[in-house]
């Protein structure tokens, strides 16, 4: 059976979608920002939120690290320091973790690095994100795999032998994976998104939760990701589009995750049984709708039936047409009348 346990919460096909809102660095270093998008993430009926965790100084070269870095959406002169404004550390994050369990949300984070790893281990998340840039660094998804916690695993800018060589990586290591299509395009439109690739995942790996981690505008398109079986859904949230900063900008506010959640929930009823049945509350419009077999004429007892004795017409409330080979043919046990019941009981 395809499952994943976050936190006592159990993922799988038959579940309501796993929503992450990725807050990210849109709480731009400021930790009362971020309180408020856990609020507002909790409050939308959001699963998870999830912070981004680095190591900044040893993630990046010495080069990339003092690169200048300006224009609107800089925190800082160089890359660097702009990285590390919008850097939390170990107080925050605790803060942040206990204020989630009030809430009722889980708290998760993106690792970078592994200085990063070994800080969210730490501090007992529930689940480690890793980001699609790190697809390809299998020392990183193995380290990361041997914490024992459940990872997230993003699939952008890669192709199928790469999602093959991460997963056959984790999956010795850890089965509680969970894999996300993603396309690495800020924002990226429904063209770029290749939702199909789910259905393919889902046929690839029958035993690992699939999901979509959505760089695209609006909540509509991840609900056509749950349809295709998509359980995990990742989206970023901001209070504010218009902020300065580079991931706002494509970034739902918490009305629209609030929406993304709901409809969510309807698409879950909406699949609901794959057995295809009739159901009690369609036997009124079938009643009035559909057709049953009659007499098309005045018929005597005895008469052997033929197609030009029997008519079919409304009410539903007798014997249905696709039954019409087990009357022709057969004789009549007594008269009927114009539009009487040709039901098995008047037949011999």
């Amino acid at each position: 059976m395809r499952e994943l346990n976050i936190n006592g919460r159990a993922i799988s096909d038959d579940s309501d979608a796993y929503v992450i809102a990725e807050i990210g660095h849109n709480h731009e270093g400021d930790l009362a920002k971020a309180e408020e998008l856990l609020r507002r993430a909790a409050a939308s009926g959001a699963s998870a939120a999830k912070l981004q965790k680095r190591d900044n100084k040893r993630l990046f070269t010495r080069r990339m690290y003092d690169e200048p870095y300006t224009g609107r959406n800089s925190y800082g002169a160089t890359y660097g320091l702009h990285r590390e404004a919008l850097e939390f550390g170990r107080r925050e994050y605790r803060e942040l973790a206990v204020l989630a369990a009030e809430l009722g949300i889980d708290f998760i984070s993106t690792a970078f690095d592994f200085g990063s790893v070994d800080f969210l281990a730490e501090l007992d998340l529930p689940a480690i994100k890793m980001a699609s840039a790190d697809l390809t660094n299998i020392p990183l998804l193995t380290y990361a795999a041997k914490v024992g916690k459940p990872l997230i695993v993003s699939t952008g800018a890669a192709d199928m032998d790469a999602v093959r060589r991460a997963c056959d990586a984790i999956l010795p290591i850890n089965p509680e994976l969970a894999l996300l299509q993603c396309t690495a395009v800020y924002p990226a439109t429904p063209a770029e998104l290749n939702l199909s690739v789910i259905t393919t995942y889902r046929a690839e790996f029958p035993t690992t939760v699939i999901g979509f981690s959505g760089h695209d505008l609006g909540p509509e398109l991840s609900w056509t990701a749950f349809a295709l079986g998509a359980r995990v859904i990742e989206k970023h949230l901001t209070l504010d589009r218009t902020r300065p900063g580079s991931d706002h900008h494509f970034s739902l506010e918490p009305q629209d995750l609030a929406a993304l959640v709901e409809g969510l929930r309807r698409n879950r009823e909406a699949l609901g049984d794959p057995v295809k049945r009739l159901l009690p509350q369609e036997r009124l419009a079938l009643r009035k709708m559909g057709k049953k077999l009659v007499a098309g004429r005045p018929l005597r007892a005895g008469h052997r039936l033929t197609g030009e004795d029997i008519a079919i017409r409304s009410p539903g409330d007798g014997l249905s047409p696709d039954q019409m080979t087990l009357v022709l043919g057969r004789c009549l046990a007594q008269d009927l009348e114009p539009d009487a019941d040709i039901t098995l009981g008047v037949l011999i």
